[in-house]
């Protein structure tokens, strides 16, 4: 027996979003996941979605826990992670395979709103023209949450660190689109969550640079 870390929440979220991410993947190659926690999300997409490979990442004080999870499954599809701190420019994992898509759970409303814009730059910078992102989590829609106990849990997190909380659909959005991010799907989630799809868009310079 090991004494791996282990996530009640991934635990419970991990098939419903495995539903969803088996056609929104089905066409990707390199997947980049930012805040890979414990593991246990990559360990168990990895194992569902074999013509993938799932590269983890997260801070350094993570990776020990996140390796024990790689270890145990002998996954071949799954990399070890990489150190992606939002303050930083992003390391570029394979260049050989570049990243076609990415997915990250529970973080835009853990990490700071200047981490939450950096989150997005990175996107624009690293991610190929037509990847994928699924982005799961809550959300507040019109500055309002979808439940009393997602408001509760947003009173608990601003307790715990002032620059956190969940954050508004209308400026994730936004810094979406700046990332050129089209939003083609706002699922709709177990436990008062959203997993939101984003297809990039080529870069305007790149579109015009004929004209």
């Amino acid at each position: 027996m090991t004494n791996k870390p282990f996530s009640q929440a991934s635990d419970n979220n991990k098939q419903p979003i495995l539903t969803l991410l088996t056609s929104l993947f089905a066409s990707n190659k390199h997947v980049l996941e930012i805040g890979s926690g414990t593991g246990q999300h990559a360990v168990f997409f990895a194992q569902h979605l074999a013509h993938l490979t799932w590269q983890t990442s997260d801070l350094l004080i993570n990776h020990n826990g996140i390796n024990e999870w790689l270890d145990e499954s002998n996954l071949v599809n799954v990399e070890k992670p990489i150190v992606v701190d939002l303050n930083e420019d992003w390391p570029i994992p394979n260049q050989a395979l570049p990243i076609d898509a990415l997915f990250t759970a529970n973080t835009l409303h853990i990490i700071s709103w200047p981490l939450v814009i950096k989150f997005f730059e990175g996107i624009a910078k690293n991610l190929t023209d037509s990847a994928h992102v699924c982005i799961y989590g809550p959300f507040k829609y019109k500055g309002k949450y979808t439940s009393d106990s997602n408001e509760s849990f947003d009173l608990w997190l601003k307790e715990r660190d002032k620059d956190s909380g969940i954050r508004n659909i209308e400026d994730i959005l936004m810094l979406a689109s700046s990332a050129n991010l089209s939003l083609i799907k706002d699922h709709v989630m177990p436990a008062n969550n959203q997993l939101l799809y984003f297809r990039k868009n080529a870069l305007k310079s790149k579109v015009n640079s004929h004209l």
